[in-house]
């Protein structure tokens, strides 16, 4: 029990601490915040797999239930494999945002500014939608006895063919 509660404690902490990382400016913390989160993501992970139990090599002897499970151990790997690339990523911009201006801040410019100055209200999208007429404003036994309707057309069109196609034969 304190080993599960400190693990989401650490969790939590983790989080927390990758989220005030994340929205600063400089890419460095960013890439420190998103490494803590997926070091937090893996916890999360590890804690959803469950107890611990014995390897999950198959005997006759063992219950089913006493195996644990390797999928949290798979995805916790893969997830270790993709944030690895995904810092070496951040770490290449980083780099070469070092070597264009000695900084590694992201800085607003010029279309940022523009951005962050227009109006919310875009016309096209805030406008009142107009009203549509849907094909489902009947009740339910109208569109039940327009659906038989549909069903009888189908099957008198499927005799009439299988008609036709015995006619043809003899």
């Amino acid at each position: 029990m304190i080993i599960d509660l400190s693990l989401i404690l650490v969790m939590g902490v983790l989080y927390a601490v990758g989220v005030y990382l994340i929205l600063d400016r400089s890419m460095t913390r960013v890439l420190l915040g998103l490494m803590l989160m997926t070091n937090a993501t893996n916890i999360l992970i590890l804690h959803a797999g469950g107890p611990a139990g014995l390897a999950p090599f198959y005997s006759k002897d063992i219950a089913a239930e006493d195996y644990s499970d390797p999928l949290p151990q798979a995805l916790i790997l893969t997830a270790i494999v993709i944030s690895c690339a995904v810092t070496a990523l951040i770490l290449g911009i980083i780099y070469r945002s070092w070597l264009l201006s000695k900084a590694d801040e992201i800085t607003d410019d010029a279309e940022d500014i523009r951005v962050a100055e227009q109006d919310a209200f875009d016309k096209e999208e805030d406008a009142a939608a107009e009203f549509d007429a849907s094909e489902f404003d009947a009740d339910e036994a109208t569109r039940e006895k327009a659906f038989n309707e549909a069903e009888e057309k189908k099957k008198i069109s499927q005799t009439s063919a299988q008609q036709t196609v015995s006619k043809k034969g003899d």
